[in-house]
């Protein structure tokens, strides 16, 4: 006991002595114990993560993948909102894109022997106007490109076609797998990724079977937004977008002309052809059927092979493709709520000078929910005079497009007047008239004259003339022996006994028609001969439409018909005027001033 009391003792005086060693050794020997512990915990980790624990880690590992993926996900997304893109805007891109003519073409059914594997197709946009789908889809079509927007040319905004969710639709209900293409001038990759979230956002509710493509031209022009844009750069901003929409889960395609893809010219062809599908646009100078194959050699996947084509139910040329390539069914939406249904776009063909103004009618007028008085379920309201209305368009078929009432609808332009003083003219012994309400369809035994007002004293009371086989609505018949009618929008007049119910009765052939001279009493000596005839016809430039064959008043201009527009000739007078069917109204122009459509 004694030798231990004298140890401890010896201990004390070393360690008080030597306190620095010591304590360096105590650490070294704490670090030592740490290290070998870790070791032990590091060796038991590992053994049951490669047994019992490895099931378990891995679902943790690829939730923090995906979590990742999220978080990159959403970086990426891009909220955009487009507005609606006009009929007639001249910074619509594609309106400005230099196109090569291709050989004229009339798609029809496919024969049974076509080659597997191949799909027939067109791709469309506003400028085909309303397309009657379900006359496509028996024509043998069956995909369709539609246009979901474009980026204008000078401002850089987005906006959707105005036909786009239309065509969507119909084409889809009709059978007719879909893809899309978004016409791009961006000029940065913050741009490319603006317009490939816009695509993908609009297209979501839609079944798109068929490829979301890229399409840019017109760059080489001084005027473009992308001008200054080196071919990698441009090269770039289409694989940002058919990067964007490919992670959408949707197939991406770019598309360009032969020439630009040709040799690496325009675009980098190598690096855009080992990533996505190609479209390629070559038109040859004959029709498709005996030229098997475009003459581009590189790999592509469709072929544009003409702007000319002929498809039952489009009234205008439409491009026309082949797909080597096609879908056993079609594809499911990405987002399960079912899409807006939407109507046709009224304006569709129909050129409007945009305008404010407030106006009134000149007399009771009908507005309409579409620029046509075909479909007299298309009344919304009545505009009296000196109620008013603003007028946004002059339609170039002769309708004003109007809000009234926080609703954008339709009037005959020769009805209105933005003289907010000018009164309707009293109608010269009326007051002791009387007219029983009725409504029902007449139209002319022969020919008639439709006035602004009961009585035949004057002429220029006449607003234009019902000819039999065409039809108006009678909502009155007078103790005067007029009739109240109600024809394109208006409330006008007519005798009585020059009009029939019986919508049957056919008219002996006319060799006659009404000028300002002849009123319903008739004047051989004022009338003026027409030869019948069955054309389609044109204005050389630009001609005035009338309701009556004469130039010598102003109030009868119904319509200007400009270079391109096709109406039909029905007659050619031995006095130099023609006498056209135009959007179901009789009207006349100055012979000289048409051609015939080609």
């Amino acid at each position: 006991m004694g030798k231990l009391r004298k140890r401890i003792n010896e201990i004390k005086k070393y360690v008080l002595r030597n306190k620095r060693v010591v304590i360096f050794n105590l650490v070294r020997a704490v670090i030592g114990i740490a290290a070998l512990i870790a070791v032990i915990m590091l060796v038991r980790h590992n053994f049951f993560e490669n047994n019992d624990g490895k099931k378990a880690a891995e679902p943790e590992q690829t939730e923090q993948a995906a979590e990742s993926e999220e978080t990159k996900e959403a970086e990426e997304e891009i909220s955009i909102a487009a507005e609606m893109g006009a009929m007639e805007d001249a910074d619509d891109p594609q309106s400005q894109a230099a196109e090569t003519d291709g050989a004229a073409v009339d798609l029809v059914v496919r024969n049974a022997y076509e080659t597997s594997g191949r799909t027939y197709g067109i791709d469309v946009s506003k400028y085909q106007g309303t397309i009657d789908w379900a006359a496509v889809a028996s024509s043998g079509v069956e995909f369709a490109m539609i246009r979901a927007g474009y980026r204008t040319q000078s401002t850089g905004v987005i906006y959707e076609d105005p036909c786009a969710k239309y065509n969507l639709q119909e084409a889809q209900k009709n059978g007719i797998k879909t893809g899309v293409y978004f016409f791009s001038t961006a000029v940065n990759e913050k741009e490319a990724r603006e317009e490939a979230a816009w695509t993908a956002n609009f297209i979501a509710r839609y079944k798109i079977t068929y490829p979301v493509a890229y399409n840019c031209e017109g760059f080489r022009s001084e005027t473009s937004r992308q001008y200054t844009l080196t071919r990698e750069e441009r090269t770039n901003l289409a694989v940002v977008f058919l990067d964007y929409v490919q992670k959408k889960g949707y197939t991406g395609m770019f598309y360009a002309a032969k020439s630009e893809l040709e040799g690496n010219a325009d675009w980098d062809t190598d690096v855009l052809e080992s990533r996505f599908k190609v479209w390629v646009s070559q038109y040859p100078g004959t029709a498709y059927e005996p030229t098997d194959k475009s003459s581009y050699s590189g790999t592509h996947s469709m072929w544009q092979y003409t702007n000319k084509g002929t498809v039952s139910g489009i009234s205008k040329t439409v491009d026309v493709n082949v797909a080597y390539f096609g879908y056993s069914q079609e594809a499911e939406a990405k987002d399960s709520s079912a899409p807006e249904s939407v109507e046709a776009n009224p304006e569709v063909g129909i050129n409007f000078k945009e305008v404010s103004e407030t106006v009134t009618a000149k007399s009771q007028t009908n507005l309409r929910s579409v620029p046509d008085s075909a479909d007299p379920n298309t009344v919304v309201m009545i505009l009296n005079n000196g109620d008013t209305a603003e007028r946004t368009g002059i339609g170039s078929n002769g309708w004003s497009r109007v809000i009234c009432n926080g609703k954008t609808l339709y009037a005959v332009s020769s009805y209105l007047t933005a003289d907010l003083s000018y009164k309707t003219p009293a109608a010269s012994g009326t007051a002791s008239v009387t007219y029983e309400p009725v409504n029902e369809q007449v139209t002319a035994k022969i020919e008639t004259n439709l006035r602004s007002k009961a009585g035949s004293e004057y002429t220029d009371t006449i607003v234009t003339v019902l000819h039999n086989g065409e039809m108006a609505v009678r909502t009155g018949i007078g103790s005067n022996g007029w009739s109240m009618l109600e024809y394109n929008g208006q409330t006008l007049y007519a005798l009585t006994s020059y009009l029939t119910t019986d919508l049957s009765v056919q008219s002996q052939p006319a060799e006659t028609e009404p000028t300002p001279g002849s009123p319903e009493t008739g004047n051989e000596e004022m009338k003026t001969k027409f030869t019948d005839v069955n054309e389609r016809v044109t204005a050389k430039s630009m001609a005035n439409l009338r309701s009556l064959p004469g130039a010598e008043r102003e109030d009868t201009i119904v319509a200007q018909l400009g270079n391109g527009d096709i109406v039909t000739r029905t007659g050619i007078s031995d006095n130099g005027w023609s006498r056209l069917d135009y959007n179901g109204q009789t009207v006349y122009a100055v012979t000289s001033y048409l051609k015939l459509a080609e």
